[in-house]
């Protein structure tokens, strides 16, 4: 089933703004997002050969635009990696991409996917939920970006611990209400 692209990036910047901007699970996201410096880019590929194709133009015009225009980008895919596991998997060929584009050290890739589920937890454990978005996504990050970021923030190796605890005590229905395509 295709979903019309405007739906897709709806539900994504949604969950930009609810989840990852409003509960503060990543402090850098609001001033791109704000800035409209953040692409969310739609794959419709249904096969390995045609997803490689897009992450690589999703890279490069990342590349090729200034940071002034384009800070992030998120590949959303909608159609394929549906799977945990096969998504999880995926992410090596991924990283192979950035490495055969000259990217690696320039550009990396975050992970965010429906049923995320961090080595030695369980599904249902509330961290999971930090990694949880609407579609399998590769965040492709500049790393010069994200280096300043952290360097202008105050502990930022603490940002795990406090996404997990807030996580942890949130209210079920809160969470529910958050991340609705988690519990369909």
């Amino acid at each position: 089933m295709i979903i019309d692209n405007d739906v897709i990036e709806r539900e994504v910047r949604r969950w930009l703004t609810e989840a990852v901007v409003g509960l503060g699970l990543c402090p850098f996201a609001a001033k791109p997002l704000q800035e409209m410096r953040v692409a969310v880019d739609v794959s419709h590929a249904g096969n390995a050969e045609d997803l490689i194709n897009d992450l690589h133009q999703a890279l490069s015009r990342l590349e090729e635009t200034a940071v002034s225009k384009l800070e992030t980008s998120l590949l959303v895919i909608p159609n394929m990696l549906q799977d945990f596991y096969d998504y999880n998997d995926f992410l090596e060929i991924a990283d192979a991409v950035l490495q055969e584009g000259s990217w690696e050290g320039e550009i990396q890739i975050a992970s965010f996917h429906p049923d995320y589920q961090f080595a030695g937890t369980e599904k249902a454990d509330p961290e999971n939920f930090t990694n949880r978005a609407p579609y399998p996504i590769f965040h492709l990050l500049r790393e010069d970006s994200l280096e300043k970021a952290l360097s202008s923030y105050p502990d930022p190796e603490s940002i795990p611990e406090r996404n997990i605890a807030l996580m942890g005590e949130m209210d079920p229905n809160i969470l529910r209400a958050l991340f609705p395509y988690c519990f369909k």
